[in-house]
């Protein structure tokens, strides 16, 4: 018998925001894998319906956008009536519009920012009252929330105040036994930005930036969220870990 606590999320119930492609749902297959209950969030039936298979049987779907004002109390709820309780919250549903900031109207802004910071914000706010200790949220944030990028400043905007948040709500929740922190990827191969790396220049050019040698993969992400919301990470609090190759070392 071990004195060390594990990874696994048996018993546990975990709500994943876009969880129909990408990060989301590799984030998702690895809690069920893990143990885990796990209510899928997304706007494509058939999409989720396929990560529902690769759940073994641990999952449940809600059909939502995260921006509708109704979506945070249907989460909840749905998580709530699906399996009795609600212990881990990951936050993965994303937009990227990037463009330069001249051709980047304020509306880019406010779209970006809907889905990246307000509809978080406020799912985690319906859900705050039935964390309990042990609890544990978790925000997919990027290397573009801790340094600049041409031709993203809206997007960039955006992840920096994630990181901000996260820091706020992991000293406000901390004494509640509450665990907030981040996930910081870097650059990944995702539904996301796969149209950029059909260019083989695109594609190069990251590779050679990255000091690991490599673009990652959605599979190099999703260990890491099992982790931070396992009982192994019961000490963190409030970090934002970066998954990125190295990308990002100061």
């Amino acid at each position: 018998m071990t004195t060390f606590p594990g990874n696994r999320l048996d018993g546990k119930t975990a709500i994943v925001t876009g969880a129909s492609s990408g990060i989301g749902a590799a984030i998702a297959e690895a809690m069920a894998q893990a143990g885990a209950n796990v209510v899928l969030v997304g706007r494509d039936a058939g999409r989720l319906a396929g990560v529902a298979a690769l759940c073994d049987g641990r999952s449940a779907t809600i059909i939502a956008d995260v921006t509708d004002d109704d979506a945070p109390a249907r989460i909840v709820q749905g998580a709530l009536g699906a399996f009795g309780s609600i212990d881990v919250i990951v936050h993965s549903a994303g937009v990227f519009a990037p463009k330069p900031f001249p051709e980047s109207p304020v509306s880019s802004l406010d779209d970006q920012w809907l889905v990246n910071v307000r509809a978080p914000y406020a799912i985690t706010h319906a859900a705050q009252e039935h964390l309990g200790e042990g609890s544990s949220v978790i925000f997919i944030s990027s290397i573009a929330g801790q340094v600049g990028f041409m031709n993203a400043a809206a997007y960039c905007a955006t992840k920096g105040a994630i990181e901000q948040l996260v820091k706020s709500l992991a000293v406000e929740f901390a004494p509640r036994g509450v665990r907030v922190n981040a996930i910081a990827p870097g650059n990944i191969h995702s539904p996301m930005n796969e149209e950029y790396f059909r260019s083989p220049e695109y594609e190069r050019a990251m590779i050679e930036a990255t000091p690991a040698g490599r673009v990652g993969v959605v599979e190099d992400i999703a260990p890491t969220v099992v982790f931070l919301a396992s009982e192994a990470a019961r000490y963190v609090y409030g970090v934002s870990l970066l998954v990125d190759g190295g990308w990002a070392v100061p």
